[in-house]
């Protein structure tokens, strides 16, 4: 694939092996819409309906535009008769998106698959006032693949390895790896001490929604997340540990440190909520994808790549 840099599936694969790949000006993928069932007589009637905080007005300066597709990627028009169950493909836009002042990185990419190692504030892929600062949307700008894909996430908070299909062909089987828990996410994270506790230590616990509705909290019942906890590195202050997340609950590893008594340094939601503000660049969560490791799906030859943090080791004083 040009531009990109193969590398043999059964090596570790690390920030130094990086090569540049040039960026062009594809526009952000779009988001994707499949018409549910409703009364409307036009696609124009049910994404009004569908997106109410999005006026009439802007969507008709959208098809004007031909910011609203078909399935097959054909512009529509007003007038386009309403169908039940037609993909309809929209460009959405966002006035005075803020500038995510940080770069990703490209440790990997071949024919199937792409990771990347994204920076703190930077969201995998669009979603409320983000769309063209998101991993998803300059990946595709950088590689040229439209077809680009996330096979999982992380909090926009939350630095570190990204792995996304390229090609819709291989996507279920790598879909899989995640659905059947059968890759390894490793984690590091900077911590205040637990020196009371034993380790390695699991830590289960059931999760639900919590106040406001993008926090998670735990609550009584059986488990549904679990995160394997190790210590790396003992500081005065601060511990380096490394959080392995056998689920993939939001916000899990965040929420299982704090209920430790242990919350990430920064974290602006755990243990307490703090005043919402804009986002404070000189202090990231001290959390960063450090490690995927699987068998690959497609030739059984194993897997793993691994990028480094960028804060230091248990060295940092209570902030």
């Amino acid at each position: 694939m040009p531009g990109t840099n193969p590398v043999r599936p059964d090596r570790t694969h690390t920030l130094s092996g990086e090569r540049a790949i040039p960026t062009n000006v594809d526009p952000p993928p779009p988001s994707r819409l499949q018409l549910p069932p409703g009364p409307w007589a036009t696609v124009l009637e049910a994404l009004c309906a569908h997106f109410p905080r999005v006026d009439e007005a802007t969507w008709r300066d959208r098809f004007a535009r031909g910011r609203v597709l078909d399935g097959d990627g054909r512009a529509l028009d007003v007038s386009t008769a309403y169908r039940v169950g037609a993909e309809v493909r929209y460009f959405r836009e966002v006035a005075d998106e803020p500038d995510i002042p940080f770069a990703e990185t490209v440790i990997h990419a071949d024919a199937h698959l792409v990771v990347a190692c994204k920076p703190h504030f930077l969201p995998v892929a669009p979603t409320g006032a983000y769309v063209r600062e998101t991993l998803l949307t300059r990946l595709v700008r950088r590689l040229g693949n439209p077809s680009l894909v996330p096979l999982h996430r992380i909090d926009r908070e939350t630095a570190g390895l990204v792995m996304f299909s390229a090609d819709p062909g291989s996507r279920a089987a790598y879909s899989a790896l995640f659905r059947e828990r059968r890759i390894r996410k490793h984690y590091l994270a900077l911590a205040p001490p637990l020196p009371d506790l034993a380790f390695p230590h699991v830590h289960r616990s059931r999760l639900a929604r919590g106040e406001p509705f993008f926090r998670m909290r735990e609550v009584p019942g059986a488990p549904d997340s679990e995160t394997l906890i190790e210590v790396v590195a003992r500081g005065e202050h601060a511990w380096t540990y490394r959080l392995e997340a056998v689920t993939g609950r939001k916000h899990q590893l965040r929420v299982h440190m704090a209920a430790l008594g242990a919350p990430i340094l920064h974290d602006r939601f755990y243990p307490a909520l703090q005043d919402p503000g804009p986002d404070e660049h000189r202090r990231p969560l001290q959390l960063f994808a450090h490690a995927l490791a699987f068998d690959d799906p497609l030739d059984a030859a194993p897997r793993r790549f691994v990028a480094a943090p960028d804060f230091a080791v248990a060295a940092m004083p209570p902030q």
